[in-house]
């Protein structure tokens, strides 16, 4: 594994996608340009939008074949020696699935889905970044959900291998591009974020109330 320091160099030694699929699940991060860039710690906001997803995904893939995947499936772009971790992949019925036994999925998913992040970085990264690098994977259609301003973009990728505009909405009930009866009901969604306490929990960890 590519981890240690190159011989005679300074920096450590580029980590190949093998050697990234391989890190322990507590050594978080992507692969870019043969570097682990760290994650941003989540949210419970953040984590309330996917489970959302998950939930409304994952039903309507269940009775139709599909899979839904979270975070911890590892995509391997070997043409792009990229490795990223979506906060959900889906498969359509028919796709192709990714072996079980591999440590990550060097076939693209039918739909990426990035939950948008506050931090200005990681917000160009979901928008420039990602949306040039799964298009080139082949990923069918890419979704940005933004839980701060509260709007859904979902893209679509076409013969000239660039994603244009499936759908863009704010609020309402909305079939999701290229999933047939799968229905995005976003004032739900944005009703159960509404139901989170503001602010960040105070108190010291660890400690249970009496």
């Amino acid at each position: 594994m590519a981890t240690g320091f190159a011989s005679g160099a300074c920096e450590p030694a580029r980590l190949t996608l093998e050697a990234w699929a391989d890190l322990d699940e507590d050594e978080a991060g992507e692969l870019v340009d043969g570097r682990v860039e760290e994650e941003e710690m989540p949210s419970v906001l953040h984590e309330a939008v996917v489970a959302w997803l998950m939930r409304v995904l994952g039903v309507w893939a269940a009775v139709r074949g599909g899979r839904v995947f979270g975070s911890e499936l590892k995509l391997g772009m070997r043409a792009q020696e990229r490795g990223r971790k979506p906060d959900v992949s889906m498969y359509l019925p028919g796709a192709r699935l990714p072996a079980r036994g591999s440590p990550m999925a060097t076939r693209p998913p039918s739909a990426v889905i990035e939950v948008i992040s506050p931090r200005p970085r990681d917000a160009r990264r979901d928008r420039i970044e990602k949306l040039g690098e799964y298009a080139r994977f082949g990923v069918q259609f890419y979704w940005l959900l933004d839980p701060q301003v509260r709007g859904l973009e979902i893209f679509e990728l076409g013969r000239d291998g660039r994603y244009a505009v499936a759908l863009s909405a704010s609020e309402g009930v909305h079939e999701a591009p290229g999933c047939e009866g799968l229905s995005l009901d976003l004032d739900a969604l944005w009703r159960e974020l509404d139901e989170l306490p503001e602010g960040e929990d105070e108190g010291e960890a660890g400690t249970a109330e009496r």
